[in-house]
Parts: structure tokens; sequence; C-alpha cells
């Protein structure tokens, strides 16, 4: 199922509801707890988002319900965005691997490098 990289809005959004169904304002909140308030989903952002992944088939509405005369969707991971996020997941792996090998191998510059 090899695709392109995740943008980090998306794989968040992914990973947020990869444990539970939630419902979108609970997906912005936890994505910007697990990105340390790195990421910020803003609404319209959000729901064409969530718009997007359900006609990709990665998420599907998973519930329905009116609170304070308003509609409330919650959303949840589906089969096929399962294994998008676990390939994403291994991707992510495989490259913070090689990062770290080739820091463990890099040759440490000493203050004379710079002057040869």
């Amino acid at each position: 199922m090899t695709q392109r990289a995740l943008q980090e809005p998306t794989l968040l959004m992914l990973t947020v509801l990869a444990d539970r169904p939630r419902h979108g304002y609970a997906i912005v909140q936890e994505v910007l707890a697990i990105s340390r308030g790195r990421v910020r989903l803003r609404t319209g952002t959000l729901y064409s988002a969530l718009e997007r992944l359900v006609l990709e088939s990665l998420i599907e509405v998973h519930g329905e319900e009116t609170v304070a005369g308003r509609l409330r969707r919650s959303y949840r991971l589906t089969g096929q965005g399962r294994a998008v996020l676990v390939e994403e997941a291994e991707r992510l792996r495989a490259a913070a691997a090689e990062v770290e090998r080739r820091l463990a191998d890099a040759v440490t510059p000493t203050w004379k490098d710079s002057f040869a």
C-alpha cells in the first residue's frame, strides 16, 4: 500500500483516532496535546480534513448526536486507515533509525578542522 508520506496534521489526526472514536473538538485537543502545541487545527481545516479522510476511506463516521442544538459527529479509524497508519509508522521508524546510524557513525569535527 505504498503511498507518499502523510502530512503531519493528517498523521496526528489518524493517530488520535487509533485508540478510540472522537468528535471534532476532542480531535483538536488531542492533536494539540500530542504535538506539544506545535499543530493547531482550525475549525475549517479540521472539518475539510475530516471530510477528505472519510472520502479516502481512512476514517468513518462512528456516530452522531445533538448537543445544545448542534449536530456532533464522532469519527473512527477504518481498517484501511489503520493500515496506512501502520505503514507510516514503519516509514518514520526506518527514517529515524537511519538518522541515528549516521549520527553514530559521523566523525565529530574538532576545532582544528575549522582551520584545515
